[in-house]
């Protein structure tokens, strides 16, 4: 096949090929592309001794778009001529032209030679000699338009790619010629099975692509199946890098938590692990350079961002549970607990073994590891106390690593979001918890990790954050307050102590949520007429609970409880004002503003009843 080939071309290509591949950071730093200029010179001067290509292909690739790269143009042939395997190796350099190109940031050069490797490929690209070639000019290609975001046409070409190498694979299936092959001697050609490897590589990196491509068209079901074969066939092939495979599945598993898929999203984030643990201990490789200590912060930032990812799983599971479980306002609904206990029962293995075996990655021992890890976790909805604490603790334990390296100096936004899961796990967790003092004392570890992060802020700059992390402390205090007010309300005779610490947990709701909505006002401290919609529910919660936390102070001051009752009347009549002006507040709170049109009319007639009361006194 090379045989006519002399050894000057040989060398050249093989000496391209080498600086290729030298990265860019041992180049000069003011010539950072030298190793490639040299690459292309080198390519350059192959092409030119290799002759002129063939007129007809030459002329065809000005008619042909990414659409004619499908397989229904020409009849493909095989390239077995002189003037065809020139046509074969001119491809060859093309290509490596049109790569060298893009990568010097020469995008539309890169094109032009990527257009000119198809062209000439066109009639034998389902030969033995062409397919994989033609599959990774399609696959740059759709990279390149990708990159100018320029989806539909990097679809084309990428789709294009997937339907060959099924044809080629159902039509013909031996493994074919690398494309570098067309430029070794007889004696150095490649074996069978090294073919296979790269002719699979190609193709799983044309799915890697084709997965990047759904998701940006928002295709995430697509998207999500193309990511998994990805995932699946690198480890097939022993193709792939430990922490770019782990972080891959651990976010595919985000996609099965949203889809609320826990036994799909647990085995993607247990091979995340297993294969994360990976890192350092495998010898580096072309497909595999990372060696112990070569990459430590990005090896610390994936871990934080794998553990995350687990913080997840085990929130959202533990929120679904108290989703499908809670009453109408909120608290434990034994029957449907029940009901769902009973339903647990029923589940069918069946259904559960086909969908393990559709989402299974690995084999053997890797398999074995895999399961080890998933049959630590649980990904059946938890259905009481015990069954969910075993989940908050997994979940708190990925809180501790995530925290190890989003600290809060340098990353300020990543710390934050960590520390309100962990918070969020504590809020879950309490509605299995029965005994009221214990949800109290879990609402309280909220508050002593949610508080510190606003004093650290400048609001300036994180008014956003600052607002969820206000709101979300009053709430907490609100609902600390309900809790103490019910185990009051128990009790025969409540002593001094629980009412005062009753108005102080009011107080300090009342503190935050006033503290939320001052930061609404204008820098002239004016309330807005016109509530932004990104904080219009928030705000009409944070003045609906303001109103009813001051209908809720117990005093002994009779003046001042016709103060709390006045002020508590005048939140409620601006919710059930704005409603008025503003029918799409009223959507977003239906039920608080029902209760505040009640409490609009009884609350005047309670104050006369009260005022009189007080002159008769």
């Amino acid at each position: 096949m090379a045989g006519s080939l002399g050894p000057e071309i040989q060398e050249k290509f093989q000496a391209a090929l080498a600086l290729s591949r030298v990265e860019l950071h041992k180049n000069p730093e003011k010539e950072p592309y030298k190793s490639k200029y040299s690459a292309r010179a080198l390519l350059e001067e192959v092409r030119a001794l290799l002759g002129p290509a063939p007129e007809d292909d030459d002329e065809r690739a000005a008619d042909d778009g990414p659409g004619d790269q499908a397989l229904g143009a020409a009849e493909p042939r095989d390239a077995e001529g002189p003037g065809e395997q020139r046509a074969l190796r001119l491809a060859v350099i093309e290509f490596h032209l049109g790569v060298n190109h893009i990568d010097t940031e020469e995008l539309s050069a890169g094109e032009e030679h990527l257009v000119r490797c198809l062209s000439l490929l066109r009639p034998f690209r389902l030969s033995l000699g062409c397919v994989s070639l033609y599959i990774q000019a399609q696959n740059n290609l759709g990279i390149l338009w990708s990159e100018r975001e320029e989806i539909e046409t990097a679809r084309s070409y990428l789709e294009s790619s997937e339907a060959l190498y099924n044809q080629y694979m159902k039509e013909i299936g031996s493994p074919p010629l690398d494309p570098t092959e067309h430029f070794l001697p007889e004696e150095e050609r490649l074996t069978e099975q090294e073919r296979s490897k790269r002719f699979e590589k190609v193709y799983t990196h044309n799915l890697y692509y084709l997965a990047q491509v759904y998701q940006h068209m928002e295709m995430f079901e697509k998207a999500a199946h193309y990511c998994h074969s990805t995932l699946k066939r690198q480890l097939e092939h022993n193709a792939y890098h430990p922490l770019e495979w782990a972080i891959n599945a651990a976010t595919l598993s985000q996609f099965y938590i949203n889809k609320l898929c826990f036994m799909e999203a647990r085995h993607c984030l247990s091979a995340a692990n297993v294969i994360f643990g990976q890192t350092g201990k495998i010898p580096a490789t072309e497909d595999n350079p990372e060696a112990e200590g070569d990459v430590p912060e990005l090896y610390h930032q994936r871990k934080g961002e794998i553990a995350r990812c687990w913080i997840k799983y085990c929130l959202t599971l533990l929120q679904n549970a108290q989703l499908s479980m809670q009453d109408n306002i909120g608290e434990l609904d034994v029957d449907k607990q029940s009901e769902l206990r009973a339903l647990r029962k029923k589940e069918l293995d069946e259904e559960e073994s086909i969908r393990k075996r559709a989402v299974q990655f690995g084999t053997g021992e890797l398999c074995d590891a895999i399961s080890a890890v998933e049959e630590k976790v649980r990904y059946l909805r938890p259905l009481d106390f015990e069954e969910a604490r075993e989940l908050f603790l997994l979940g708190q334990h990925y809180v501790s690593e995530a925290k190890e390296f989003f600290q809060i100096d340098g990353y300020v936004t990543d710390h934050i979001e960590v520390v309100q899961d962990h918070s969020a796990l504590f809020k879950v967790l309490a509605f299995f918890e029965t005994d009221m003092e214990r949800r109290c004392k879990m609402h309280k570890r909220r508050i002593a990790m949610l508080e510190p992060l606003i004093v650290d802020l400048n609001p300036q700059y994180y008014l956003l954050v600052n607002r969820q992390i206000q709101f979300e402390i009053a709430h907490t205090y609100y609902d600390m307050m309900d809790l103490k007010v019910a185990i009051a309300d128990k009790l025969r005779d409540p002593d001094s102590h629980i009412v005062k610490k009753i108005n102080s947990l009011n107080k300090s709701a009342l503190k935050y949520y006033q503290l939320f909505l001052d930061s609404l006002r204008d820098p002239n401290k004016v309330f807005p007429e016109h509530i932004g919609e990104d904080v219009l529910r928030p705000a009409m919660l944070a003045k609906f609970r303001v109103a009813r936390l001051y209908g809720r102070i117990i005093t002994s001051d009779p003046k001042k409880e016709l103060e709390n009752l006045a002020t508590s009347l005048e939140h409620y009549r601006f919710i059930v004002d704005y409603c008025d002006t503003h029918p799409e507040a009223a959507q977003e709170i239906e039920v608080e503003l029902e209760l505040s049109k009640e409490m609009v009319s009884l609350l005047p007639t309670k104050m006369e009843r009260f005022r009189a009361k007080m002159a008769l006194t």
